[in-house]
């Protein structure tokens, strides 16, 4: 059953965000991810815009997604993300 990540973050400093954006695809891709939105527009249908980039990330299931950010290879990258953005990554099984 596949599996999303669905992020929501905020970006505090672009160019130093620049370098994580270079290097995560890759480390997505290695662990069977496939990114669905990566930041397009938004439409609020309901609620408050929290005015955060919007990112969603399919895996084929919970585990994958859970392995690849738990991953030695993702750890490192999520290093680049320091002092350039905070959010929220929340994973979600599919159906």
């Amino acid at each position: 059953m596949p599996a999303y990540v669905i992020v929501q973050v905020e970006v505090t400093d672009w160019e130093k965000f620049q370098d994580y954006l270079k290097e995560s695809p890759g480390v997505i891709a290695a662990h069977g991810g496939r990114y669905r939105a990566r930041g397009g527009e938004t439409v609020v249908l309901e609620g408050e815009d929290q005015g955060k980039r919007i990112v969603l990330i399919e895996f084929p299931s919970l585990r994958k997604a859970q392995d690849w950010y738990n991953s030695p290879e993702y750890r490192e990258v999520k290093k680049l993300r320091t002092g350039a953005a905070t959010g929220l990554l929340i994973a979600v099984e599919g159906c």
